[in-house]
């Protein structure tokens, strides 16, 4: 045998060996990255840090610690940014990174970014008498904080006692990462990320991943950074709209609704709350409008990494005849500005709700939205299995 064909013959050898591992270990690449990144940031913490940021994955109480309120007014469990090193903050992002689509931490980044706008215009304006969060819309009840965590905002602005340390209750430092249960490849467990305007409850079961239920806000859902207008939400405004716009009159008067809906329904603290659906049944669209429900859709249900987002989309997809579209409020938008209409799209395994809110300033500029399968948050069904 000549060296090229015993060169041939090793090679077939060594994949015989590596090869079949390797293909084995691209099936898991989603999960083994992201666990992969969680045992990473877990080993930047030291021993009192890891205590605090750990729970244990059937903490009901932690599950449900979250909120659209800043992190003055309800408080989070875990360890926020602004307690992080430079190489800790690196290793949380790159973990919430590595369960999340580009697009899907590019709108997170878009949402902190927009804080960080809060906290500068607090800072040149201290004490303001705001009442609260600027833009206003943050009232008790659906979409304000959880039973028991408070009645509101301090009085007197942004700062007060309620902020960490009497300070600003605003910025994308004051962003909480906790994880519950044990980081795995098999087994389930969760990680969470969140403060003003943002709640990840990311489910990691195998090769699933579970993003509900999650809140996506933003304020202010337009701004402006380095000459560059962002909107957290645009795709979420433009996409409904465009769906609006495209139902014939019938259809039309199905979609909205007479009752006007002020905030979300089912927002912080309104875990396994049920409604009915209403609206226009997407068994009653044409082809391209149920196409342009499920873009819709997929603003939310593509946050989360693309293997698991592409799975949550074919079940959405093979119920979209069982899916519902309500629109209440304003049926028009300037171009590039966002809608201030509340909607809701409903089906057997999904609610999302867009609702600006329009107390003390413009709800274009405040917007907060829902993203829940009530047959599966917090990854429930898993454990019924």
């Amino acid at each position: 045998m000549n060296f090229v064909s015993m060169r041939v013959v090793r090679s077939i050898a060594a994949f015989a060996v590596i090869g079949l591992p390797v293909i084995a270990a691209k099936a898991q690449t989603a999960t083994a990255r992201i666990v992969s990144a969680a045992n990473t940031f877990l080993s930047t913490l030291d021993a009192k840090q890891r205590q605090s940021v750990l729970f244990a994955y059937d903490d009901t109480q932690q599950r449900a610690r979250w909120s659209n309120f800043p992190t003055g007014i309800v408080q989070r469990a875990g360890i926020s940014l602004k307690d992080m090193t430079p190489a800790e903050r690196t290793a949380a992002m790159a973990l919430v990174s590595s369960a999340l689509s580009k697009r899907g931490y590019e709108k997170v980044q878009q949402i902190m970014e927009g804080d960080e706008v809060n906290k500068n215009q607090e800072a040149a304006n201290p004490g303001g008498g705001r009442g609260g969060p600027p833009g206003g819309g943050q009232g008790r009840g659906p979409g304000g904080p959880p039973p028991g965590a408070g009645n509101g905002p301090p009085p007197g602005g942004g700062r007060g006692p309620g902020g960490p340390g009497g300070g600003l209750l605003f910025g994308k430092d004051l962003y909480y990462i906790s994880i519950l249960g044990t980081p795995s490849l098999k087994d389930p467990w969760m990680l969470q990320f969140g403060g003003h305007h943002l709640a990840l409850n990311i489910t990691i079961a195998g090769d699933r991943g579970i993003l509900t239920p999650t809140l996506t806000g933003a304020q202010p859902a337009l701004y402006v950074e380095n000459g560059k207008t962002i909107r957290p939400l645009g795709g979420e405004s433009d996409k409904a709209l465009a769906l609006l716009n495209a139902l014939d009159d019938g259809q039309r008067k199905q979609a909205i609704i007479g009752s006007r809906v002020a905030d979300l329904v089912l927002g912080p603290g309104m875990d396994g709350k049920k409604i009915q659906p209403e609206g226009l049944k997407a068994s009653a669209m044409n082809e391209k409008q149920r196409a342009m429900l499920l873009d819709v859709i997929s603003e939310w249900a593509g946050i989360v990494h693309e293997s698991a987002a592409a799975a949550r989309m074919a079940q959405l997809k093979a119920d979209i005849d069982e899916t519902w579209f309500c629109w209440s409020g304003p049926t028009t938008a300037e171009p590039g500005q966002n809608i201030t209409a509340y909607y809701r799209i409903q089906g057997p395994h999904l609610v999302i709700e867009y609702s600006p809110q329009g107390l003390g300033g413009d709800p274009a500029l405040h917007v907060h939205t829902m993203y829940r399968d009530p047959t599966n948050d917090y990854g429930e069904a898993l454990a019924k299995k």
